[in-house]
């Protein structure tokens, strides 16, 4: 605890220096050399863990009992979107809990963006999208994807589980106020209609051959020949072939896919199809009562007890623009979440939000996501260390996470301090020369994510440790 204190006044320090003259912070460039020292971060602890009992409490009674479901939904930008860090922690308490599915899942390829690896989607239409970080435009309602996804064309839309140990059991449709927008089938059947057409007939030139023998052949004219071949006259040559008019007929097939359409029960949040056979592929058609057709999203679940890890991201988004959307909220009780972890700030920080007007607004997204979900725990993550234009330690992340720290306790919500675990302020180009950075000092590489999904579910499963120590 002692370090952590260490780091905590550190950023203190540097947050007043940085609100006062931003600009003048001065570049503390590390040697972008092989680099073998350790990350120097803080003590890998969730902090204000009371925050979490009643999580704690449904993570005992599922682990004890072997029954059941728990439900935790991470919600963030660019750093959550691509589902690498989720998907590390999603496989660690998986791996501890139980396996109960995917979980939330999205068409992001359709919107023309990245996503998760899990499940793969493919459409005959063409698809409009709007991102959560655009202000909202009438008939572009975007929910808990944080993006819209809408067509009038007539479609199907594949998918299509790439790892077998999420196939599912129940499929649940998530559309603006539940409109029935969509029907799923599992298989399409094969229709194939039959038709009588006049016979082709190709016949191949021998040598020796005339148009009066071959005519006589096939019992037509030398006239029908030379018109259904377009001669001029009667030479022919051997090695061509001549087109054979004839009145008989032959069977021709037509084959085509037809979608049996399956039935859909409906609740207050969601339309859902449930198979005792777990399955890897789905078809979504159009409904029937409707010429629009908007999805928020899917969820995938098995009938297995455990923990199911949904996932949520946006590129570019903040606080805010999930605030302004109220969609986003109204669906949220649809993936039944006990715990809620918020990982926002790094695109605060790069309008140049102060410190004062992010937590404003992290504070009204955790307010909206209590109205609706009362029993959820919530959880923040501070954001990551990044620079400015690849040279300028991020000042304003050390003052978010300080903020996110500070009122912890007033606010009821446990905290996670990525900032630190990665090293603080001055730790990009370190990081960077570790290979867990991406090349804008922004963004991590892949074994960045999965070193920060890592690192969360080990303290994660720390403090539930702890508490199960505690409570016997």
């Amino acid at each position: 605890m002692r370090s952590r204190f260490a780091i905590l006044l550190f950023c203190l320090f540097i947050g007043v220096k940085s609100a006062a003259q931003v600009d003048s912070v001065a570049v503390v460039t590390d040697s972008i050399v092989a680099d073998t020292t350790a990350i120097v971060g803080g003590d890998n602890i969730i902090t204000n863990t009371s925050a979490l009992k009643l999580f704690f409490e449904k993570l005992y009674l599922l682990e004890k009992q072997k029954g059941g479901k728990v439900n935790i939904v991470h919600v963030g930008d660019s750093h959550i979107q691509a589902d690498l860090m989720t998907g590390t922690i999603r496989k660690t308490l998986q791996g501890r809990f139980g396996n109960a599915g995917c979980g939330f899942t999205f068409p992001h390829n359709l919107a023309k963006t990245n996503g998760g690896h899990y499940v793969r989607f493919s459409s005959n239409a063409s698809w409009k999208s709007r991102r959560v970080i655009y202000t909202p435009e009438e008939g572009m309602e975007v929910g808990l994807s944080g993006i819209a996804l809408t067509t009038r064309e007539n479609f199907a839309i594949e998918v299509n589980v790439k790892d077998s140990t999420y196939d599912f059991n129940t499929l649940k449709v998530i559309t603006p106020r539940n409109t029935p927008s969509f029907d799923v089938a599992t298989s399409s059947k094969t229709i194939i209609l039959e038709s009588k057409v006049p016979k082709k007939i190709i016949h191949k030139i021998k040598s020796g051959e005339v148009l009066g023998s071959i005519a006589d052949k096939y019992d037509v004219t030398v006239t029908q020949i030379k018109k259904a071949n377009g001669l001029k006259s009667n030479n022919i040559r051997a090695g061509r072939t001549l087109k054979i008019p004839t009145s008989q007929m032959q069977k021709k097939e037509v084959k085509r896919s037809e979608f049996i359409p399956l039935p859909l029960e409906a609740d207050s949040i969601c339309n859902y199809f449930y198979t005792p056979d777990a399955l890897d592929k789905i078809y979504l058609i159009p409904g029937k009562e409707t010429k629009d057709y908007t999805l928020s999203g899917l969820v995938l679940e098995k009938d297995e007890p455990g923990l199911i890890y949904h996932s949520i991201g946006v590129n570019g988004a903040k606080a805010s623009d999930y605030n302004k959307y109220p969609l986003f909220f109204e669906q949220l009780p649809a993936l039944k979440p006990d715990m809620i972890v918020i990982s926002l700030g790094t695109n605060e920080s790069f309008d140049k939000m102060a410190a004062a007007d992010y937590i404003v607004q992290l504070n009204q997204f955790i307010e909206n996501v209590r109205a609706k979900n009362p029993d959820a725990c919530v959880l923040v993550m501070t954001p990551p260390p990044s620079l400015f234009r690849r040279k300028n330690p991020n000042t304003f992340v050390s003052d978010y996470a300080k903020n996110i720290l500070m009122q912890e306790t007033e606010k009821r919500y446990a905290s996670w301090d990525l900032f630190s675990e990665l090293g603080g302020l001055y730790s990009v180009n370190r990081n960077a020369a570790k290979g867990l950075m991406a090349g804008d000092k922004v963004h991590y590489s892949k074994p960045g994510y999965e070193m920060q999904g890592g690192l969360f579910a080990e303290a994660l499963l720390k403090a539930y440790d702890n508490f199960k120590l505690n409570r016997e």
